[in-house]
């Protein structure tokens, strides 16, 4: 049977034009019989996704196997250091999926191994369009899914993960991350995947456009320093406010993949973690165990971090929290029964976290919007530009001038 796996195993014996026409083909031949329109088995085909990861467990370079997913980012770093540029970029070509998401690559390979994956991705959505069988909605979704696939290949944008099995994930980069002096990661929160990662209507309340804003912020407010961005969206967040936005298991997932990102960015620069909404969730989680590298999480909208207070975070990081006026997530309780809720409100005085204006950012989605004060002192987190920041009204020190947050 014509699988991917076996596709990529003969990638080398097949001319580019064979490949370009019998990737597309298996994914039809895996749609009809996802469709029941084939004979098949009772279990539907792996993803793409895991049909790669399989043949890469599979696989072998001068005769020795690769390294397992799970090979630490140190361990990666050297295994590609050992790699002459050629051998890099055929494993990159032949596994975009896996090099495209593995921590410790070089990074630059990535960004090329991602951009393979991403042609790969729309020319097989293309296949699967073309098939058709769709109900209005479901054409619309492909349509959009494919828009999706081509603007983010786009050969000028850093992507630094993509994975399009199920609702998708992604992560894209703003400047060097290699030679930048500051690093700001973005976690963003419910509805984060790879349809909602940019938007043309509510441009600020999504990733990219996050880091557009915060990027451009950077720049107008300390020029002297260089600066990278990452819109991150690589893990699987909740879809609307469902059971699972009430709940930690998403965020723990996440949590994970955040610290798995986090040990393959090159370089030793300082790390700020902005998280906004269940991102902040996210960050919470993973707070006890991020690099030393990391200096600063910045919780904006926030309905808990899993923690008490600052000192149960158990991170040497400062610890920022804001919150708008008018944004709803204000009246949402604060607490933790069993697996439910998020517990205490980071922008509690009490709580400990140092707190941060928001001047006249609008509701939930406002923190990221060009003008905004939020804005502002969420770039000069970011920048480490910290004893610049606006504190809350009410608030007479958040700087570290001063080590705790105190009402006036």
């Amino acid at each position: 049977m014509l699988t991917l796996a076996t596709l990529r195993q003969e990638r080398f014996r097949l001319p580019t034009t064979a490949r370009r026409v019998l990737m597309p083909l298996a994914v039809v031949f895996a749609v009809l019989a996802t469709a029941g329109w084939m004979a098949r088995g009772d279990a539907p085909p792996p993803s793409v996704y895991a049909q790669e990861h399989a043949a890469w467990a599979e696989g072998t370079l001068h005769g020795e196997p690769l390294p397992g997913p799970d090979t630490p980012a140190e361990g990666i770093g050297a295994f590609f250091a050992g790699l002459t540029a050629a051998e890099q970029r055929t494993l990159a070509h032949d596994y975009p999926l896996v090099v495209g998401n593995l921590a410790g690559a070089p990074i630059t390979l990535r960004y090329e191994a991602n951009r393979v994956a991403l042609a790969e991705a729309a020319e097989a959505e293309r296949a699967r369009i073309a098939v058709g069988g769709f109900s209005p909605a479901g054409a619309h979704e492909a349509q959009r899914r494919l828009n999706r696939f081509e603007t983010l290949g786009d050969g000028k944008r850093q992507i630094l993960a993509f994975d399009p099995t199920g609702r998708g994930k992604v992560a894209e980069v703003l400047g060097d991350l290699e030679t930048a002096e500051r690093v700001a990661l973005i976690v963003p929160g419910v509805d984060t995947d790879l349809l909602g990662f940019q938007k043309t209507f509510g441009k600020y309340s999504a990733p990219v456009g996050m880091a557009q804003a915060l990027y451009r912020e950077e720049r107008d407010l300390e020029p002297g320093t260089s600066t990278a961005v990452i819109a991150w969206a690589d893990y699987d967040a909740p879809s609307g406010i469902a059971m699972s936005a009430f709940t930690g298991d998403l965020a723990e997932a996440g949590a994970d993949r955040l610290l798995t990102t986090l040990t393959g960015l090159p370089g030793d620069s300082p790390v700020a973690l902005l998280c906004h909404s269940y991102g902040s969730v996210v960050c919470g989680l993973a707070a006890d165990r991020l690099p030393a590298r990391v200096t600063d999480i910045a919780v904006a909208g926030s309905p808990g971090m899993r923690a008490p207070d600052v000192t149960g975070l158990g991170t040497s990081a400062r610890v920022w929290a804001m919150v708008s006026d008018d944004d709803w997530i204000s009246d949402v309780p604060h607490l933790e029964v069993g697996p439910l809720g998020h517990g205490a409100d980071p922008a509690d005085p009490a709580f400990g976290a140092r707190l941060l204006g928001t001047g006249d950012a609008v509701g939930h989605s406002g923190y990221f919007e060009p003008g905004a004060e939020s804005l502002v002192n969420l770039a000069l987190v970011a920048t480490g530009a910290v004893d610049s920041v606006r504190c809350a009204p009410g608030i007479t020190h958040c700087a570290p001038s001063d080590p705790c947050a105190a009402l006036v």
